[in-house]
Formats: structure tokens, sequence, C-alpha cells
């Protein structure tokens, strides 16, 4: 699988990976199918920074979901 291509499979995979990695308990506020591929790139840098990191802090957790959220469809 090649994350630098945009399409919806990648997405979906980002998506759920980093619900998995920031131990997201309400996955209806990060559902792939509500995000658009549009903000692909965007989305694939957060996810990028959370794999760099060995540990992610509960405020970086709570910044990051707010990032996800303004990538969603309207």
């Amino acid at each position: 699988m090649n994350l630098n291509e945009p399409t919806e499979e990648n997405l979906e995979f980002i998506i759920n990976d980093l619900s998995e990695e920031l131990q997201i308990i309400n996955r209806s506020v990060v559902k792939p199918e509500n995000f658009d591929l549009a903000n692909y790139q965007e989305i694939k840098d957060l996810y990028d920074m959370v794999k760099a990191k060995r540990q992610v802090s509960v405020s970086e957790i709570h910044a990051i979901i707010d990032e996800l959220k303004k990538y969603r469809k309207n």
C-alpha cells in the first residue's frame, strides 16, 4: 500500500489507524466516510506526525482530533 496516493482506500486506512493510535473511544467522530479525499494530504500529514512520535500526550490527542474535525465533510 502506497499511502502517498490519495485514494479512498488509503484515506480509510489512515483514519482507522489514527483512531487506533490515538485510542479514540467514540469512533463516530472519525468515521472514514465523513472525510473528503480533497483533504487527503492534510490528514496524511497528521498521520505521519503521529506515527513519528513515540508517545502522544492527552493534550496532543485533543489537538489532533480538533484538527481532524476541520477536514470532515459538511
